[in-house]
Formats: C-alpha cells, sequence, structure tokens
C-alpha cells in the first residue's frame, strides 16, 4: 500500500483527508503543522505529499521548500485557498506537481493524485520528458514532464527541432503529468516569442484547468491559442 501525507492544522481536514484517501488505497500519514510533517517525512519518505498552503508558524510555502531539498523528486500539491493564485504560482515556481482549491472538490483531487502518480512512473520509468512527432503540416512537441530551468536545454533543444522541420504549424501537447514553473513561463515566452518572428502558429492541447488560469494570468494564453483535440490543433 502506498504512503501518502497530507499536512493540514485543522483536524476536520484532516479526517477528511483520511477517510478518502484510504477508500483510494493508500496508507495515509498526517500532520497538524509544517514542523511535523517534516519530521513524519524524513521518517516515512511517501512519494506524495499534500500540505495547506496557509498554516501557523511554518507555511505550505516553506514546507514545499524543505519538502524538496530533502528529496528533489517528491510530489507536492499544494492547497490553497479560493482565489490565492499568487501563492498557487509560487508554489509551482517551487516545483509543486499542482494545486487544489479549499473547498476540495473530489475530482479535483482524484486529478491531481493522478497527475503525481503518473509523474512518479515516468521518473521511475526514466521515459522521456518531451518527444517530438511530425505530420504533414504541423510538428508536435508531446510534454510528459515539467518545463522548468532544470529542463531548459532539453526542452528548447525539443523545440528548436520542431522548429527546423519548417512546418506551418507547432502544437504543444501537454499530458495530464505536465507542469511548467515560473523558469518554465520564461522558457516558452521566449521560445514563442521566437516563433511569432518566424511566422510560426504554435497552438497548446491538453491543458489543465490549472495550467490554462496560470497561462492566462503571465499572459501566455494570448501567445498559446488552446483547442480542445490534437485533431483540431492538426486542422
Amino acid at each position: 500500500m502506498e504512503k501518502i501525507l497530507v499536512i493540514d492544522d485543522e483536524k476536520p481536514t484532516l479526517k477528511m483527508f483520511r477517510l478518502t484517501l484510504m477508500a483510494y488505497g493508500y496508507e495515509v500519514l498526517t500532520a497538524e503543522n509544517g514542523q511535523e510533517g517534516l519530521q513524519v517525512f524524513e521518517r516515512e519518505r511517501p512519494r506524495i505529499v499534500l500540505t495547506d498552503i496557509k498554516m501557523p508558524g511554518m507555511n505550505g510555502i516553506e514546507v514545499l521548500r524543505r519538502l524538496k531539498q530533502i528529496d528533489p523528486a517528491v510530489e507536492v500539491i499544494v492547497i490553497t485557498g479560493h482565489g490565492d493564485m499568487d501563492l498557487a504560482i509560487q508554489a509551482l515556481n517551487l516545483d509543486a506537481t499542482d494545486f487544489i482549491n479549499k473547498p476540495i472538490q473530489r475530482h479535483l483531487l482524484e486529478q491531481a493524485l493522478k497527475n503525481a502518480q503518473e509523474r512518479c512512473r515516468i521518473a521511475s520509468e526514466n521515459i522521456r520528458d518531451f518527444e517530438l512527432q511530425e505530420s504533414e503540416n504541423a510538428a508536435m512537441i508531446t510534454i510528459r514532464g515539467s518545463i522548468t530551468a532544470g529542463q531548459e536545454s532539453q526542452f528548447q533543444s525539443c523545440y528548436r527541432e520542431a522548429l527546423a522541420l519548417n512546418k506551418r504549424r507547432i502544437i504543444l501537447h501537454f499530458l495530464e503529468s505536465s507542469a511548467v514553473n515560473g523558469a518554465g513561463i520564461a522558457i516558452l515566452t521566449q521560445l514563442l516569442l521566437e516563433s511569432q518572428k518566424m511566422g510560426k502558429d504554435v497552438v497548446g492541447v491538453g491543458l489543465s484547468d490549472n495550467l490554462k488560469k496560470v497561462f492566462d494570468i503571465v499572459g501566455l494564453g494570448k501567445l498559446v491559442p488552446v483547442v480542445a483535440s490534437i485533431e483540431e490543433a492538426l486542422q
């Protein structure tokens, strides 16, 4: 049974997560504050952690930072209040896997957990984060992993290979396991502006609702129109 750690200062929330996650088949570890959460993580080393952002003492941002220092591979889902997009983006910049808002909606929790599990699988099986394919009129980059500073050279190389194919359209196909942090947004912005100068048409497919929100806030939504399907992107 896979372990999962939940850190939240509200006991009713911890109880809700325990019951829900046990029903999903997890062994649920809980902590009522950030310091306790770090101690539990050091001892148990779960692959997935859920942490509230706003907690007294050590907040969720600091917990996330410390978790990543202990184990950069841990998948951390942050729990934010409704409308706390600034904190959510700050968490993504620290390589959080995803964020979900309170009150928790079960389908969004399930999706975030699915994304985290898929990212664990990709890492364990050494699957490529970015893959380039071509059709008659388009070059498609499938994004399985994270676009971050650590992956900059790999993503840039794949993107420039797509440009070199000299297709009229570039499709960025974001899978559920994909993520983009602040450095990744800067990388994408640079490449998309370069594509515009070359007269290339770039579209996105498969962006999660959270990623769409982030793209709209930082202005990427204007550079990458999002379509509903690969079929539509190929038209």
